[in-house]
Order: structure tokens, then C-alpha cells, then sequence
């Protein structure tokens, strides 16, 4: 199925041939949503871009255009106005004819894509030995999301967690095990995360305090590389700890991966560079192999290098980046590579992928792109930290989450107007789905690129672009559907019960229905999902605002059934466009 504005832009290409010849053939019509419902509810400015080149004035192009424009299956007649912008309302007939097309399918009439790529997502990416904290967050629910959307769309997505599991750090690590902890490494047990992230800090203390311990690390990360059993045992101890404590986050938040960490990499890493030398990319540069990029400089203007090979012969963060693209396009035959990393990492990847593309590695045919975040906030506006200075560990970010959503519910039970009792096990499950949900969501709802601000008090409330205030838009349909003792799930099999359209608000949320493909659609091109999320809000708010003027219990045929199939669309649209963005729905809450 077609979104509207495909089918719009279809027609007014073929009016634009028929109008003015083949010239214009493949023209932008430039088809958009109406910026005022005032105008209609989309509109064309494709007449100002065209005036030079038919040399006509905008207002007469759009009048002939018009002419030939064939939409009365869709449209009220167009309107014209200004110096030349066209205006389109939607028919009912033609909202009343899709709703009752898209209530029996599946997918909300959201089409597969037609020509299904191998994507890679590579998010969350957090540390060996250090407990993942807040500024995981945004990288893990962001990557989350897009993998869903693209998966949805039909997208063969391999979704690559890039754990820190290899580097200098671990020679520390080791060393401090050994001197420590030496029954680690008999026993499996002897060691918890919490304990772990105590014992980076002392192990690094350890190591920047005293020469000889240092000494023993570097000796300790030529052991590593050289596979020696005993220490890629303790490495492999270490790296095990951490695992499991990312685990319980992972399934928490409810996120698949797949983890690819850095040591994956590592057989590949000579031949990545060997290949840049024979390519005649390599430059020496105090002893280190380097890349000289073109566009990025130092201070004084000259060229900068992409170090791939330090002096000493080990590798860095952009050699193992180096090889993980050229494996991910090579051996996974990947045809869009998204990185979802802060903002901080921008240039990193710029210059990675200047570098592969001059290897001839990265092509044309592969899709790559930076997904870029900005900082989690306290409400002071600095990054988020705790009370001491802290980072604040993720896990603790969503224990109180779900602490206060808790909290909020007993308040509401206790109030001297509810008569509802609830069982602790609903009262749990509530707190967790809420809790959860209003975390993710108000990462979501901002446009990514941005720094936004942590507010328990904010991500927790049933007013404003909340995950709440979406939960409760769906518990209040499903409230409807036990007060009148409806069954949603029959509605559909009666093929004679459609959805007929006559009120102000009933027109308005048919139509916010409809614009679900083309918000899908957004955001697997430009990865931006609180597109999403503003449709999903505006939704709750367009039903509410039907809810409250149109009755549907008390209506009379055959206004009564055509409002429970426009509810249960509407709850059926919100519980797809939530899951896409990894939140659950509550039936009560």
C-alpha cells in the first residue's frame, strides 16, 4: 500500500509530463504536509523552482499544472494560492476507504521495502572491566531503535556491539589480578562487577604510582598478544565479569546484540596496514605509520595523520576501525554501516572513512554514516553526575526510575477519590513497564544531535511528550474496550463494520492515522527517531481530543462501530510505533 503523499507525488509527476513536456519528466514535485491545516493537508511549492526554467510565472505554471492534475479520488479540488503554491485537502471517502484498508493488515499499511539491504548497527559498545554508566544510554536505546525501524522495514540488520575488550589496559588489569586477586584465576566466582570497577581504579593507581608494575603490565600485554595461556585466561576472566553484568542491562532494557569486540579484529589488523603501505597511502611519522588526511589540519595549517601503526608497532583505535569496515563490507557484506557513538566521534569516523575510501575499500555501493548524540544532562546543565562527582551507573539511573514510577502509582491508588486495589505483582509490573519506558522515551524524543536535559520529574508525568502520557492515550482505549465489553479483535472479521468519518476530530485523527508510513519512512532515511516519537505524541493527543467531543459507546450506528475501529486503530498504531522505539504497552495502569 501506497502512503498518501507517494501517491501524490505520482500523480503530480505524471501532471507535470503531460503539462509541459518530457523535460520535466523525474521533476521534484515537492509534495509536502501542510505547515498550517488553514492551507489543507499537504501542499506543493514545485512552481517557484520551476519559473526560470519554463520561463512562466509561478501562479500560471500552477494554474496549468492543475489542470491536468488527476486527484479527484483523493482531493478536494485544488486550491491555488499566494504567487503559485498549491493546496490539498483529503476526501473523506478517499480517509475512510484507506482506514478500512489498513485496519485489517498487519502491518498498518506500512510496506516491506522493496529492495532489502544488509545493515549493520553498531551501538551500546561499552568497556571490559568498567560497569556501563549514563553515557551508554543514549548509544544503546538510540541503536536500539534504528535496528527495530530498519528490521521492520524489512532490512537484513546484524546489530554489532564493539566491546573495548582489548588494549594496554588490560597488561594493568592483569598485573593487578595476579598481585591482588591471584584465586581469581582458579576461581570462576572470586570476583563480582561491582568489585571489578573498585579494582580498575586500583589497579590504575597502582600503575601510574609505581615504575615496576608498570613494567610488568607492558610485559603483561606482550603475553596477551602472544596468546599465552595463563594470561589470556585471566583476559578472559575479566572479560567474562563484565559480560554478564552487561547481560542483566541488556535485558533489562529489553536490546539484542551481538558482540564483535576490538580482539575480533586483531588478526586483521597487519594485513589492514601492509595493504595502506602498498597502496602507497602509509607515510612515516616519528617513527609511526600514518595516513595524511585530506581536509583536517593541525594549528598551523598542515595536513594531519590518521596514526595506524605507532612507533612501537602496536595498533590504535582507527587501525582496529579500519578493519572492522573492511570485514563488515568484505566478509558481511554489508550494504549500510551505521555507527551510533557521541558527537565527540565525529571527526574519528570522518577520517576512518576518508582512509577507506582512498584504500578503495569503502565504495559507492556501501552506505556508511556517523550517528552522532549529544550529552546527557542534570538538571544544573552540566553532564550528568552524582551527587560526589561521580558518573552515574545505568543501572542505578534505572532502578530509580522505576523507584519513582512506583512511587507515582501508589500515590494515585492512595488518593482518597480511587477505589481501585491492586495486587503488588501488577503494582511491580507497572512501576517496571513505566519506569523503563519514560527513560527511553525522553532519550528518543530528542532530536539526537542535541544535549538535553535528565529530569526524573519531566520523563515521569501523564502531561506533555511523555511515555505516560502515550501509555495512558493506549490504556484508555483498552478502558473503553472493558467498559463496553468489546472485543477489538472481532471488530475487523465483520467485513461490513467500516469507518465512516463526518466529525471535525474524527477527520483529524483519520488523518494522523494515514501520515504512520510516511514517519516510518523519515526515519529509516535520516535516523532521527524522535520524528517518531512527535508522531506518536501528536496521535495521543489528536485521539484524546476525538475522544473528548465524539461519544463512542453512547453513539448510534453506524457512528458506534466506525468510532471503535478508529479507537482500536489508534491503539493499535501506538503499540506498533512504541515497540519500534522498545517501550511495551500496559492494558491498565
Amino acid at each position: 500500500m501506497n502512503s498518501t503523499i507517494e501517491l501524490l507525488k505520482t500523480r503530480f509527476e505524471q501532471a507535470l509530463v503531460t503539462a509541459f513536456g518530457e523535460e520535466l519528466a523525474g521533476c521534484d514535485p515537492m509534495v509536502v504536509l501542510a505547515s498550517n491545516p488553514k492551507f489543507g493537508d499537504y501542499q506543493s511549492n514545485v512552481t517557484m523552482s520551476l519559473t526560470k526554467q519554463l520561463q512562466q510565472k509561478p501562479r500560471d505554471i500552477a494554474q496549468k499544472l492543475v489542470e491536468h492534475l488527476e486527484i479527484s479520488d483523493l482531493c478536494a479540488p485544488p486550491s491555488i494560492a499566494g504567487p503559485g503554491f498549491i493546496n490539498l485537502t483529503l476526501q473523506p471517502a478517499y480517509l475512510e476507504a484507506q482506514l478500512n484498508t489498513i485496519y485489517i493488515d498487519a502491518r498498518l499499511g506500512v510496506a516491506p521495502v522493496k529492495k532489502p539491504q544488509r545493515a549493520i548497527v553498531d551501538f551500546s559498545s561499552p568497556n571490559i572491566a568498567k560497569e556501563m554508566h549514563v553515557g551508554h544510554l543514549r548509544s544503546t536505546i538510540i541503536g536500539d531503535c534504528i535496528a527495530r525501524i530498519l528490521e521492520f522495514r524489512g532490512h537484513e540488520v546484524l546489530r554489532l556491539n564493539h566491546v573495548g575488550d582489548w588494549g594496554t589496559q588490560f597488561g594493568m588489569l592483569i598485573s593487578y589480578l595476579r598481585e591482588a586477586y591471584p584465586q581469581a584465576l582458579t576461581t570462576a566466582d572470586a570476583l563480582d562487577l561491582g568489585d571489578l570497577v573498585t579494582f580498575y581504579k586500583q589497579a590504575k593507581h597502582r600503575f601510574d604510582a609505581n615504575e615496576a608494575f608498570k613494567e610488568t603490565s607492558r610485559q603483561e600485554v606482550v603475553q596477551l598478544q602472544a596468546g599465552a595461556e595463563d594470561t589470556r585466561r585471566a583476559w578472559q576472566l575479566l572479560c567474562d565479569q563484565s559480560r554478564r553484568e552487561f547481560q542483566v542491562i541488556y535485558d533489562r532494557l529489553g536490546v539484542q546484540l551481538t558482540e564483535r569486540g576490538e580482539s575480533f579484529y586483531n588478526p586483521f589488523l597487519p594485513a589492514v596496514v601492509a595493504d595502506l603501505d602498498r597502496l602507497g597511502l602509509l607515510e612515516e611519522d616519528a617513527g609511526a605509520q600514518c595516513v595524511f588526511l585530506e581536509g583536517f589540519t593541525n594549528k598551523a595549517g598542515s595536513p594531519l595523520p590518521l596514526i595506524v601503526q605507532k612507533s612501537d608497532g602496536g595498533y590504535n583505535y582507527a587501525t582496529t576501525d579500519l578493519a572492522a569496515l573492511r570485514y563488515r563490507i568484505g566478509e558481511d557484506g554489508a550494504n549500510r554501516i551505521i555507527y551510533v557513538t557521541d558527537a565527540g566521534q565525529a571527526a574519528h569516523f570522518a577520517q576512518v572513512f576518508q582512509v577507506a575510501r582512498r584504500a578503495g575499500w569503502l565504495t559507492e555501493q556501501v552506505d556508511v554514516v556517523h550517528v552522532p548524540f549529544g550529552l546527557v544532562q542534570g538538571e544544573d546543565g552540566k553532564k550528568l553526575k552524582t551527587r560526589s562527582g561521580e558518573t552515574v551507573r545505568l543501572r542505578d539511573l534505572l532502578d530509580e526510575a522505576i523507584s519513582r514510577a512506583g512511587a507515582d502509582l501508589e500515590s494515585r491508588l492512595a488518593a482518597e477519590d480511587c477505589e481501585r486495589t491492586e495486587t503488588e505483582k501488577f503494582k511491580a509490573q507497572v512501576a517496571k513497564v513505566v519506569g523503563m519506558s519514560a527513560v527511553k522515551y525522553a532519550d528518543l524524543s530528542q532530536n539526537r544531535t542535541s544535549n538535553y536535559i535528565f529530569s526524573y520529574d519531566k520523563m515521569l508525568s501523564l502531561q506533555g511528550n511523555t511515555a505516560p502520557y502515550l501509555l495512558y492515550a493506549y490504556v484508555r482505549i483498552q478502558g473503553i474496550s472493558r467498559k463496553g465489553e468489546i472485543d477489538f479483535s472481532q471488530l475487523g472479521e465483520d467485513r461490513k463494520t467500516k469507518v465512516l468519518l463526518s466529525e471535525p476530530t474524527e477527520l483529524v485523527l483519520a488523518k494522523h492515522l494515514l501520515q504512520l508510513s510516511e514517519v516510518i519512512l523519515a526515519v529509516e532515511a535520516d535516523l532521527m527517531p524522535n520524528r517518531l516519537c512527535q508522531y506518536l505524541f501528536a496521535l495521543s493527543q489528536k485521539f484524546n481530543q476525538f475522544y473528548d467531543r465524539c461519544p463512542v459507546l453512547k453513539a448510534a450506528e453506524p457512528q458506534g462501530t466506525s468510532r471503535l475501529l478508529l479507537c482500536d486503530l489508534t491503539a493499535r498504531t501506538l503499540k506498533l510505533g512504541l515497540s519500534l522505539l522498545g517501550i511495551s504497552v500496559l492494558e491498565r495502569m
